[in-house]
């Protein structure tokens, strides 16, 4: 079948993308699922920093690819093998499919599994395979997902099945934001009621992280940005406080505000800076969480005797340490509820072909979370 897709051919493109047109919108080719995958029709995608790094070249991929990793649909069609799902049922596409054989699988960590690494740096879904060409020639798959497109074939692997009642569009971002954002805080962190917590960079998985800081119970959440609208969306989502991370006494106002530092600082910006400051200001005995990612020759200079004396705990948190089957039913729950009100971090929709310009937004810090509608 055919089906029209955002396909990167470069890397690096000079912005603004709304001129240089980093992703082509383009007729592709997808072929049949094979065992074990599923036809998937994308109803929403959302736009993440992802993306973003691998349009600016910051996380080198094989292109061309079909990029888009944060969506959800509605299944057509179900490969052989697959027979807990059907046509019709609404899915959550996940970006780390799960084999269950590999060792972290096997421990209950399928967000490090193995094959599902090695497929995502390759380009191909969880079997291998790649299911997307164009005039014979083959296209990469992001993330196992290529969900910036009309329809996906993915593995059974990457879905999870969610309740019909919401919203696809608010769904959508369970897929990379809430897991991430909500994941770090309650399985990474295990933040317990009454903590002190901080988050650093307020994108759409930052705000998320707010958002489980607030339903885990958190006493003190400070907020802490660049921009001063995210931060005053961030207070209007629970943040106790809020803290703009340009101010030259950033450090030691979060410090005063946590009487010496907070139990658990999360950082999401993707930079060193940023992952800098979450240090500075977690107390002693405290835990740093960070789930950013930035380009992977940046490091940090780390005084080891100040994470021995002080007992200090730093933990990288990928895709949330979730797992996708037991905890995006339970996110969703709680969203049902208002207790995740995940809604509240879109900043518009848009069509496909509005793409390149959306990721100018994203770029410049003037959207969260925007949506594509199909």
């Amino acid at each position: 079948m055919k089906t029209r897709a955002a396909v990167l051919t470069k890397m690096g493109a000079p912005p603004p993308y709304a001129q240089s047109k980093p992703l082509e919108i383009v007729e592709l080719d997808l072929a049949p699922p094979g065992p074990g995958e599923v036809l998937v029709r994308i109803k929403a995608a959302g736009l993440c920093h992802s993306d973003l790094s691998v349009i600016n070249g910051d996380r080198p991929r094989p292109i061309p690819m079909a990029l888009g990793h944060e969506a959800a649909g509605i299944v057509e069609t179900c490969g052989a093998g697959v027979d807990d799902l059907k046509p019709g049922d609404h899915v959550v596409l996940v970006f780390v499919p799960s084999c269950g054989h590999c060792l972290p699988c096997a421990e209950g960590r399928p967000a490090l599994c193995e094959p599902a690494a090695a497929a995502n740096t390759a380009g191909t879904l969880l079997s291998g395979a790649r299911r997307l060409s164009q005039a014979g020639q083959p296209i990469h798959h992001h993330m196992g997902c290529s969900a910036f497109a009309q329809h996906a074939v993915v593995s059974r692997r990457s879905l999870v099945k969610v309740d019909p009642e919401i919203a696809l569009e608010d769904a959508a971002l369970f897929g990379c934001a809430v897991m991430t954002g909500v994941g770090a805080v309650v399985n990474t962190a295990q933040v317990p009621a009454g903590s002190s917590v901080a988050v650093i960079g307020l994108g759409g998985v930052g705000l998320a992280a707010v958002l489980g800081a607030v339903a885990a119970g958190a006493a003190s959440i400070v907020a802490v940005d660049l921009s001063d609208g995210k931060l005053e969306l961030a207070r209007a989502l629970g943040a106790t406080d809020i803290v703009n991370a340009g101010a030259a006494d950033a450090v030691d106002r979060i410090k005063a505000l946590t009487e010496g530092g907070v139990n658990f600082a999360f950082e999401f910006a993707g930079v060193i800076r940023a992952m800098e400051l979450a240090y500075k200001i977690t107390r002693r005995g405290g835990t740093t969480v960070t789930a950013g990612l930035p380009p992977p020759s940046q490091t940090m200079p780390l005084s080891i005797v100040n994470l021995v004396a002080e007992e200090r705990t730093i933990k990288g948190s990928y895709i949330g340490t979730c797992v996708p089957l037991r905890d995006v039913p339970r996110y969703v729950a709680l969203y049902r509820r208002g207790r995740l009100p995940v809604d509240r971090l879109k900043t518009g929709t848009l069509r496909l072909d509005e793409i390149n310009e959306g990721f100018d937004r994203l770029r410049e810090g003037k959207a969260v979370r925007q949506v594509i509608v199909f």
